[in-house]
């Protein structure tokens, strides 16, 4: 089959075998894909990855092996990345999004998306309403992402949060805090990236004019060093900064105001599909803004050029 391989380098390949399945597993076909920022920092070595990457799709289910599972057969289906040990105090517990023996999409220890097929745990598998097109369902995992970061506010007394970084990401993330009823400020490097907060009614400011010392809660979605220095700089002493940014990074970062200032630091990961499917039904946050190219699968070094460069949001994988 077809498939972008990253090997040392990321390559298109035709020669790629299809995936085997396990049990309670079904081979899916891809649909649409969409790269973020995680893709582009695995070809930077980030958690060391090689195999097929990719881990937001929409799909088709071509195949189950159990036939119990036979009912999910031709359904169109969005997935969760996360396949847990299912034995551990953790997975038994809370989930597999914290299992240490959990294996990723696309991430880690498992071949993503970026293929004409690929393999998930039925478990993890969630059908698409009628409703939600494929170009807004495949923002079901970054939406799920954004939510995330209001869930871990919920028990938190903040009514005005700053989103730093009004990227692929940082957007979701600033409307559905808006949403929810939080005074939220999108901070960017350039007047040009922050036209579209400003479409979507968000309030803006340039992350280079904001005083230090000046918010009691930051959230980075930068995904750059650079960005987590700034979080830190614009954080009052005791504020919160919650980390949405993976990055390989090579140069020093100073953390002492952590020390100094006391900063509480919130990671913050992967979200409830389910909730991000009933919030693109409700077609409150519009998505599809936020795409800025498809290109077909075998263009896909072309499509993560593209995806890149400063200021692109999402670029989409299709198959054809």
């Amino acid at each position: 089959m077809r498939a972008l391989l990253l090997e040392g380098g990321l390559t298109y390949r035709t020669d790629v075998p299809e995936p085997l399945l396990g049990a309670g597993e079904a081979l899916i076909r891809l649909n649409l894909a969409g790269i973020c920022a995680t893709d582009l920092q695995l070809l930077n070595g980030y958690v060391g990855f090689s195999g097929v990457p990719g881990h937001e799709f929409v799909g088709v289910v071509a195949a189950v092996n159990e036939d119990k599972h036979r009912h999910w057969l031709g359904r169109r289906v969005v997935g969760s990345i996360n396949i847990g040990c299912n034995h551990c105090e953790t997975c038994m517990n809370q989930g597999p999004e914290h299992c240490l023996r959990r294996t990723v999409l696309g991430i880690r220890g498992k071949n993503g998306v970026f293929a004409d097929y690929f393999s998930l745990p039925v478990d993890n598998l969630h059908v698409i309403p009628d409703d939600v097109s494929d170009r807004e369902a495949v923002f079901t995992e970054p939406l799920a992402a954004a939510l995330r970061v209001v869930e871990q506010l919920r028990s938190r007394p903040f009514g005005a949060v700053a989103v730093l970084g009004p990227g692929r990401l940082g957007l979701l993330i600033a409307k559905v805090l808006s949403l929810a009823g939080y005074q939220v400020t999108v901070l960017g490097r350039s007047e040009a990236a922050l036209v579209l907060p400003r479409q979507w009614q968000l309030a803006t400011a340039l992350v280079a004019e904001v005083p230090d010392n000046g918010h009691d809660c930051v959230v980075d979605a930068t995904g750059t060093p650079s960005g987590f220095a700034q979080a830190l700089r614009i954080l009052r002493p005791l504020g919160t900064l919650i980390l949405k940014s993976t990055f390989s990074a090579q140069e020093t970062i100073d953390l002492s105001k952590i020390v100094v200032a006391e900063i509480h630091v919130l990671g913050s990961r992967c979200g409830s599909f389910a909730d991000a499917l009933a919030v693109l039904r409700q077609k409150t946050v519009a998505v599809e803004e936020l795409i800025d190219g498809c290109h077909a699968l075998q263009d896909g070094l072309l499509a993560f050029e593209q995806a890149s460069r400063r200021g692109v949001r999402k670029i989409l994988l299709q198959p054809d």
